[in-house]
């Protein structure tokens, strides 16, 4: 796939230089979310164990300026950097709005798969920071999980193992192709 950037109304690969780091983030997330499933209960998915698994990705992962150094391959753009905290906030947003309702009746499936909707929705702005392939994990994320609301009788770790399967194998192929296909000229080196 050719991935073109904002840049002249082309997406250039050169332009996406962190998706190796939005990889393992990818394959984390998805390994905390397994382990929140096995753990399951009630909630379906231990919220303790996903929050407290999601947090040190946080601190191990997005955080590490050293992992971020060997992994990145120079610094986002402002324009990405803006992209990224909007994703991140509409994200956020749409889980209370989506999901949040569900905590009063303690409706665990409906806040998962809310949770699910929001952060399938939240990669379609990432595809400016990490490449169009985000539009095709947005896709297929929403799919799994508004297939999941609209089927009840679908059984939920059934749409938790899909939505797994996807963060992985997105993980894994944004973690190996990763590296732009040329330096860009005005890239400087990645320093935190």
């Amino acid at each position: 796939m050719i991935e073109k950037a904002l840049s002249g109304g082309l997406w250039n690969k050169s332009n996406f230089l962190n998706k190796r780091v939005c990889g393992l983030w990818l394959i984390w997330v998805a390994v905390v979310i397994f382990a929140g499933l096995m753990a399951g209960g009630k909630q379906l998915i231990m919220m303790p164990v996903f929050s407290f698994g999601y947090v040190i990705g946080i601190f191990g992962i997005l955080a590490n300026k050293s992992l971020s150094r060997k992994l990145s391959y120079g610094r986002p753009t402002k324009g990405q950097n803006r992209m990224l905290l909007f994703s991140i906030i509409l994200m956020f947003v749409l889980m209370v709005l989506i999901g949040g309702p569900h905590f009063a009746d303690e409706n665990y499936r409906l806040i998962w798969l809310g949770a699910f909707l929001a952060i399938g929705i939240h990669f379609i702005p990432m595809a400016w920071v990490h490449g169009p392939s985000m539009f095709v994990l947005a896709v297929l994320l929403i799919a799994d999980a508004l297939l999941g609301m609209l089927d009840s009788s679908l059984n939920f770790r059934l749409i938790a193992y899909i939505d797994i399967g996807v963060k992985l194998l997105f993980g894994i192929y944004l973690l190996l192709t990763g590296k732009p296909l040329k330096k860009a000229q005005t890239e400087t080196p990645l320093s935190h």
